[in-house]
């Protein structure tokens, strides 16, 4: 723990919210329709889809029909993955020769690549192909992160609305911010981290001469193009199965900053759109400044503990101040702990270190980061989307506390906003506490564990997390390619993604209709420090207090167990 590492950790989270800003002006031009600079090459080829699908952009849809067609796309998409998937062997770009997945496997993965989860229960340079990685799993990086900001887009309408009927066009949503925002950009850091040496082949692999003289096999991909739209589309899922580890898909000190920086960019980039585009610019700040908060916070934590030496190597006597089991030398605990932390703040879920190998209550931070609801700043508009709802029960209960009317961004907040935003709010623990239990007395569930006691819940909770968060990081040691593990996680991921999704639009619906209002002695400030204050506190109690009873017996207990093996020593 050092100067130069703190230094580090603050280039990183500060770099990603001041890029966020000028791309969340962007993007929220357009969501708003307004012109930008891409629009000569662009705007003709938007015309094109709108054409060929038959979409009138200029139509608003009411709220059930702007959720009806984003269940619509989703399920198409998971049907087209599946049938990939299952139909792997018989397609073209196969130069692996792999196989198709198992019908449960294909499930699981196909639901987790369209909820913008990415898990792998798979080493992706074994399992799939090069027409799988490229047609099935990127297609839907894009599409899946253009779901998420269209959210955000349609709640935006609803605060600038004065007694509106609709929340805007799915169909025009989607177009724009996969062709304007999510292409453009992924195609610039593609070119930039395949210049800076991450792979991009269509060959199988390359053949290498080992230190030993022994042939070795290395798989070669397109991984810089996945790479792009995996972190900037707050994805995850890695070409390789060591994901940013891997030194094919980020093989310096340079990638490793470019692409943390990716993992939140657009993240923080639509909190600052939802703003531009809600008229509600200082409201939104004070958003970001309680989610910046709360993940610096984290970050801090992260780098303590885990700059700690590890206990099985001072009981052994060997001299280690830093905890470097399953991180990077080149990287080091700086950049790991920063990683871990804005991946599992965000709903990415791609690594560079192993996060089953952090000391207990560093593998805890990371699960309760998750569990919070993945609004720091989570996917593209899914987290400014649910940091809004967390936002609306914060006026709600201060409001109740002070006595004065609930009010957010000119809109009264009344019992069925309420009720929409703890559909959203329970969804998570129902989806992992749930699972979880049955999971851990399941002895085919169990079977999939790799360490019992302790560590064993931890691997049971983190999956669990990590799914219905729609994040996608593993903690190393669960073999979760089985039919229990592979069906549960899917229903978990699906419940995570789409119950939020569908209660957000059902709270722009119900926003949309009611009347703009103009502050008054009695409206609650939004945008002060002591709003930043009751926000978090907010946050804190309703995303993460439900969770500590199942931390307390997983990666609490394992850390008081190591205290009391080291005492005993």
């Amino acid at each position: 723990m050092n100067i130069q590492g703190w230094g580090e950790i603050a280039l990183t989270l500060g770099l990603a919210v001041l890029l966020g800003w000028p791309i969340g002006v962007y993007m929220s031009r357009v969501w708003n329709g307004e012109r930008t600079w891409l629009d000569p090459v662009l705007k003709p080829v938007e015309g094109v889809f709108y054409r060929v699908a038959g979409v009138d952009p200029q139509k608003s849809q009411g709220w059930l029909g702007y959720a009806g067609a984003l269940l619509a796309f989703n399920l198409a998409g998971f049907l087209i993955l599946y049938a990939i998937l299952r139909l792997q062997g018989v397609l073209p770009i196969n130069p692996q020769g792999f196989g198709a997945l198992s019908a449960d496997q294909a499930f699981n993965v196909a639901v987790s690549f369209v909820t913008n989860t990415n898990w792998q229960s798979y080493g992706g340079e074994s399992t799939m192909s090069t027409f799988s990685q490229m047609i099935g799993l990127t297609v839907q990086n894009f599409l899946s992160a253009a779901t998420g900001a269209t959210i955000a887009a349609a709640l935006a309408r609803a605060f600038v609305a004065n007694r509106g009927e609709g929340v805007g066009n799915f169909w025009a949503d989607m177009t724009r911010t996969t062709l304007y925002v999510l292409l453009p950009l992924s195609f610039v850091l593609a070119v930039v981290l395949a210049g800076l040496g991450v792979v991009q082949s269509l060959s199988a692999g390359v053949q290498a001469t080992t230190v030993e003289g022994a042939s070795q096999n290395l798989p070669l991909f397109p991984a810089a193009s996945q790479l792009a739209i995996k972190q900037l589309g707050i994805n995850g899922g890695g070409v390789f199965n060591a994901n940013s580890a891997h030194p094919f898909e980020n093989p310096t000190a340079l990638t490793n900053l470019i692409t943390a920086v990716a993992i939140n960019v657009l993240g923080w980039a639509a909190f600052f759109a939802f703003g531009r585009s809600a008229l509600a610019r200082r409201d939104v700040r004070a958003l970001v400044a309680a989610a910046m908060i709360i993940l610096t916070v984290s970050a801090g934590a992260m780098y303590v503990i885990e700059t700690q030496p590890a206990p099985a190597l001072v009981a052994a006597g060997v001299d280690a101040s830093v905890n470097m089991e399953g991180k990077e030398v080149r990287f080091g605990a700086p950049a790991s702990t920063v990683w871990a932390t804005m991946t599992t703040g965000a709903s990415n879920g791609s690594v560079n270190s192993m996060h089953a190998s952090y000391l207990p209550l560093g593998g805890a931070l990371q699960m309760f980061l998750m569990q919070l609801g993945e609004i720091l700043p989570g996917g593209i508009g899914s987290g400014v989307s649910v940091m809004v709802l967390m936002a609306l029960l914060s006026v709600f209960v201060a409001g109740l506390m002070v006595g004065r009317t609930p009010e957010y961004l000119g809109k009264k907040i009344e019992e069925r906003e309420i009720q929409y935003a703890m559909v959203a709010v329970l969804v998570l623990p129902l989806a992992i506490l749930g699972f979880a239990a049955v999971a851990a007395v399941l002895p085919t569930a169990l079977k999939g564990l790799l360490n019992s006691g302790p560590h064993g819940l931890s691997e049971i909770l983190y999956a669990y997390t990590s799914a219905a968060a729609n994040n996608g990081s593993a903690f190393g040691g669960l073999s979760a390619n089985t039919p229990w593990w592979n069906t549960t996680q899917g229903l978990g991921m699906l419940f995570g993604r789409f119950v939020p999704a569908v209660a957000v639009l059902a709270v722009a619906g119900s926003l949309v209709a009611k009347p703009k209002l103009t502050p008054s002695a009695g409206t609650l400030p939004t945008d002060t420090g002591l709003f930043i204050g009751v926000l978090i506190g907010v946050i804190i109690i309703l995303g993460g207090l439900q969770f500590f009873p199942a931390l307390a017996l997983g990666p609490i207990v394992e850390h008081f167990q190591m205290l009391a093996e080291l005492a005993r020593l």
